[in-house]
């Protein structure tokens, strides 16, 4: 076995090393108690990733903190993410976010933007520079709920694919939008805007769509995903704005951004299926 290893080409290496890296993420366990990922981050049960070529890039301990009361603070100051140690499945995933006053370098003037890594392998940083190959719940001003797919292409040319079907229909302007009852499409990359993302949103700070369920500025929005089996669907404020189907790989890291915009934090965690009974109103955003 160690003889023929060696024999095999760089490529077959990194390709088989790759097709691993997609396996372990989807041989995870589902999740089967309350994970509190503000926990894991507060005890450094994570793992940090910056790209350190763009335009700002502080050092992860700077980047994410936690305040006195408790909330974690992500400054903003870099492009990457904290990501969980272990991967996971079958979970039910609760974020509570208030964007901050901060932005910096080339996104200074731009939409605040964010988001989680769901279902994340391969290298650290594949995509880009910054990211893993994963699914997005994209967490930016007009655009909370999106849904992006990241198959980055390696250095020898292999891509991680990662992909998901969604009932898609198109806008005004040709993008792709979740549309319930429209037939299934694959998609391997790009964006799925949520349900009623503003057809002429911008990106500009402080951007508020017409029909935005996010909460306004410097109020707490909760963001929910429920990864249960290969579907995902993602609630904001208590409202379905996306789902998806077939999603390749079913499970994996989950990786918190930090993508130029100052955010905080008060509540992360994951839930057994079926176990979270909270509900959303519309007092808790204050």
């Amino acid at each position: 076995m160690t003889a023929s290893i060696r024999l095999m080409p760089i490529a077959l290496l990194t390709l088989t090393a790759s097709l691993l890296a997609f396996a372990n993420a989807s041989a995870a366990d589902p999740v089967s108690k309350k994970v509190d990922l503000l926990a894991a981050i507060r005890a450094g049960d994570v793992e940090y990733h910056i790209n350190p070529k763009s335009d700002v890039h502080d050092d992860p301990k700077d980047v994410w903190t936690f305040q006195p009361d408790g909330q974690l603070r992500v400054s903003g100051r870099g492009y990457g993410y904290v990501a969980t140690k272990q991967a996971y499945r079958d979970y039910h995933l609760v974020i509570e976010f208030r964007w901050g006053e901060k932005t910096w370098g080339r996104r200074e003037q731009a939409a605040r933007d964010n988001g989680i890594l769901l279902h994340a392998y391969g290298p650290h940083g594949a995509y880009g520079g910054t990211w893993m190959a994963s699914i997005e719940a994209q967490i930016i001003e007009g655009g909370v709920g999106d849904i992006l797919v990241l198959s980055p292409t390696l250095e020898n040319g292999e891509t991680l694919t990662t992909s998901l079907s969604a009932e898609i229909g198109r806008d005004r302007d040709g993008e792709m939008i979740w549309k319930p009852g429209e037939p299934r499409q694959t998609v391997t990359k790009g964006r799925v805007n949520w349900q009623k993302r503003d057809v002429d949103w911008k990106d500009s700070v402080g951007f508020r769509g017409r029909d935005d369920v996010e909460s306004t500025f410097g109020k707490w929005t909760r963001m929910e995903v429920i990864a249960k089996g290969d579907t995902l669907r993602y609630l904001v404020n208590g409202v379905v704005v996306n789902e998806a189907f077939e999603a390749k790989p079913s499970a994996g890291r989950i990786l918190l951004q930090t993508e130029g915009a100052e955010m905080l934090v008060r509540r992360y965690e994951l839930w057994p299926l079926g176990e979270f009974k909270d509900t959303w109103q519309p007092a808790d955003a204050k």
